[in-house]
């Protein structure tokens, strides 16, 4: 079972969060401008590394807040938790 630290609620089951993707995507600036091959690309592709990974989580069971997890992909051990809008520590390594 993963134990996830809520920055608001604190550490808590990850059966209370769910899932948002990949954390740190931009919304294009101009979407109107977007062909439909690039529009399929901001909305599908995300990267898939092994390794540590900036990810979205939503407290759903809780204070319902967006926060950011860093995570290792290959052995879930969580190196860090932060707000959203928020950038982890310097970290190498680490795709956000």
């Amino acid at each position: 079972m993963l134990l996830i630290a809520c920055p608001w609620c604190g550490e808590r089951d990850e059966t209370e969060f769910h899932y948002g993707g990949q954390a740190h995507v931009a919304y294009p600036p101009d979407p109107e401008a977007l062909t439909d091959a690039e529009w399929g690309e901001y909305l599908f592709v995300r990267a898939n590394p092994k390794g540590e990974f900036a990810e979205r989580w939503v407290h759903g069971a809780g204070c319902r807040r967006w926060f950011n997890v860093v995570r290792h992909t290959v052995t879930h051990d969580i190196t860090a938790v932060y707000a959203a809008g928020q950038q982890p520590e310097d970290r190498n390594g680490v795709t956000a």
